[in-house]
């Protein structure tokens, strides 16, 4: 089975989701696809060897608001569990594959400071927030950061990742969907890895580019068919388990929970 993200929305239902990593009678994936966008791949095969082991990791979304969608459900944190689970989740799975290592503290700032805030659905305005900062130290020693921001859709990449490590720093710099690119600008920027080596110093820049049809037909970086082509692969038995496990799932849910809980009360939370 190939799950949408995120796998759970309520902190009640967590043990259902446990329940079921104990119980399941076939393989289940959980649909992380931004593993599979061709640059954030490659930044995640070169982070080890180009940093010298993750000590900092940051990841930066400046992106256009949610679309609209059916029922208005993306709206209300009722129905998302909180934009930094619904949506964020995608950045908590690439922190722990990133720094092999699992989360053990959390402190974040966050709100609704401009999208939404004119509409009403049967007399509720939206609640979901559009914008935060979120620290989370790992049990490694190591440490990440998540800023979003949901109305920056006029930045030439949408996602920037960066890693740092004794021996040095690699970013990657992906763009945003190619529908929402203005065509008065040219051709979509072209996704770029950076290595910057401590020693000797010389920053270096390497072209990622992603197929064509691929960005044309769809929203992530032709991140959707690749992460189909590995499903298909453990379908057909080529593979023994999913690559994205409903533990990677859960833990990734339950830290957007604590970053939506940091924000709201105002203090760390520690898993």
């Amino acid at each position: 089975m190939l799950v949408e993200k995120p796998v759970f929305t309520d902190p009640a239902d967590a043990p259902r989701i446990e329940a079921l990593i104990a119980s399941a009678p076939a393989p289940v994936w959980v649909a992380m696809e931004y593993r599979y966008m061709p640059p954030i791949a490659a930044f995640l095969k070169e982070a080890l060897e180009a940093t010298g082991g993750v000590k900092m990791l940051t990841i930066r979304e400046h992106r256009y608001p949610f679309l609209p969608k059916v029922g208005h459900w993306n709206r209300f944190n009722a129905n998302t569990g909180g934009t930094f689970v619904e949506k964020c989740c995608h950045f908590f799975d690439l922190m722990r594959l990133c720094l092999r290592s699992e989360p053990v503290r959390i402190m974040a700032s966050g709100g609704q400071a401009v999208n939404h805030l004119g509409e009403s659905y049967g007399g509720q305005v939206p609640d979901v927030f559009d914008h935060g900062y979120v620290i989370v130290d790992f049990a490694s020693g190591a440490r990440a950061m998540l800023e979003l921001c949901m109305f920056a859709e006029g930045s030439r990449y949408q996602e920037e990742i960066s890693a740092v490590g004794p021996d040095g720093k690699l970013e990657v710099m992906v763009p945003g969907p190619l529908r929402f690119w203005p065509e008065h600008l040219g051709p979509l920027p072209v996704a770029q890895l950076i290595r910057s080596p401590r020693a000797p110093m010389g920053p270096q820049d390497i072209a990622v580019p992603v197929d064509p049809e691929l960005l044309a037909a769809g929203d992530h970086n032709g991140s959707t068919y690749y992460q189909h082509r590995h499903f298909l692969s453990l379908v057909r038995g080529e593979r023994d388990a999913p690559e994205v496990s409903l533990h990677d799932g859960l833990m990734a849910v339950r830290m957007g929970q604590a970053a939506q809980r940091s924000m709201t009360t105002g203090q760390a939370v520690d898993l």
